[in-house]
């Protein structure tokens, strides 16, 4: 093979390399730029560590609603007690959840929040979720599982629907 061909090969091979590089690459750096802006409704900023005094809007009330999913097509039971509240911007707020492992073992289950429309993200405030830690299940157990949340009165004004989804995940088998 001439030195012409073998340096474009190298360059081929070069890049094929760099593109499977960059598609593990693309999920953290998603999910970093994600947690840094808010956007897709993923954010740190969804939990505080401390409640703020209450200072309810009474003037405005704005819909939240909840969606579940069950990752991985598992038989669990995952459902909003409740699937829509009207709330006041500013005002503390208590929903129920309910899963269950309909399993005949146990597992370890993670939930997953998101939130649309995107801009509402950064405007919900959650003081208590089961989101923010593993929920492990024996086989059969049923759990209600509270979320406690405000949203944030500097909510934009044409926000009147806020929906908080969760997916669960099967997380058995991975380490803490």
């Amino acid at each position: 093979m001439d030195s012409r061909r073998r340096h474009h090969l190298l360059r081929l091979s070069g890049v094929a390399v760099a593109m499977f590089v960059a598609g593990f690459a693309m999920a953290p750096l998603y999910n970093a730029l994600c947690e840094l802006t808010g956007f897709n409704g993923k954010s740190a900023g969804l939990a505080i560590a401390s409640e703020a005094p209450e200072q309810p809007d009474l003037t405005r009330s704005v819909n939240v609603e909840f969606v579940t999913t069950v990752n991985g097509g598992k038989p669990w039971r995952f459902v909003a007690e409740t699937p829509r509240v009207s709330v006041h911007p500013g005002q503390y707020v208590t929903v129920w959840f309910e899963a269950q492992n309909t399993e005949d073992r146990a597992i370890v289950a993670q939930a997953v929040p998101s939130v649309t429309p995107w801009d509402g993200a950064r405007h919900l405030k959650k003081t208590e979720c089961f989101c923010f830690r593993r929920q492990p299940f024996a086989a059969g157990e049923t759990r209600r599982l509270p979320v406690r949340f405000m949203l944030d009165p500097q909510l934009p004004a044409s926000l009147d629907t806020v929906t908080l989804s969760y997916t669960i995940f099967d997380v058995t088998d991975q380490k803490s």
